[in-house]
């Protein structure tokens, strides 16, 4: 019986196969942050270089210059959002913010987390004067994927945080639904132990004040059996 990995990765395949554009030829063989770093900002994978300031890679605050920080939680994001792709750095706008406090309440050190992207360039339509957030096709998504396979094989996280469907999706599957098994420690063959959970910008956009505060606290709910998980495997790690 194929893996769920295996079976995901079969039907990428398939999607690929249609692609035109794939980034995999811009991804260097050296296997440190610095440079991908640098060579990400030379990507022409697909079509989302052309409209975006810059590529966003991902960061870690306390070892920022680092080659192959020590990383416990990796939390991968759909991509960045206007504030980010002006400042060239993940999670520093709104949801950021919003994502900081949840981590803070839920007892994880952003400083120690890994902060990425599924999509590096951030895509967006105009809305007047303003760049408002546009999703990511499937297209944009396979084709952005080599950047995320370096990034996890660079940095070998204890664990993986998917924020939002499009993460959770990429990682996990098209069928996976947050709302189904959100929260839960997902095992697949190939990476660290998987938990999904509610992006941040998503629950800045909820219509009402009590959708707002009901979804803010499922994400520190999720944070916090993060936390607890990651304990545990620290826990298994250290006894004799």
């Amino acid at each position: 019986m194929p893996t769920r990995r295996a079976t995901y990765f079969r039907s990428v395949f398939t999607m690929t196969a249609r692609t035109k554009e794939d980034a995999a030829i811009y991804v260097p063989a050296e296997r440190t942050l610095s440079v991908l770093r640098d060579a990400v900002q030379k990507c022409r994978g697909c079509d989302l270089y052309r409209y975006a300031t810059q590529a966003v890679f991902g960061e870690l605050e306390t070892e920022r210059n680092a080659a192959k920080p020590k990383v416990s939680i990796m939390m991968i994001g759909e991509q960045p959002g206007d504030t980010e792709d002006k400042e060239g750095r993940p999670f520093v706008g709104p949801a950021g913010r919003l994502l900081d406090q949840c981590l803070e309440e839920a007892g994880i050190d952003r400083r120690n987390v890994y902060v990425t992207n599924t999509v590096k360039h951030f895509k967006w339509e105009a809305r007047g004067k303003l760049r408002i957030h546009k999703k990511p096709n499937m297209q944009e998504i396979h084709a952005c994927r080599p950047w995320l396979e370096a990034e996890l094989e660079t940095l070998k996280p204890r664990l993986i945080v998917c924020l939002g469907a499009v993460a959770a999706q990429s990682l996990l599957g098209s069928d996976f639904k947050i709302t189904q098994a959100r929260g839960k420690v997902q095992q697949v063959e190939g990476f660290a132990p998987i938990i999904a959970t509610l992006h941040p910008s998503a629950i800045l956009r909820a219509r009402t004040d009590e959708d707002r505060h009901r979804d803010r606290h499922i994400l520190v709910v999720d944070l916090s059996v993060a936390a607890r998980y990651l304990s545990r495997i620290k826990n298994r790690t250290a006894s004799p």
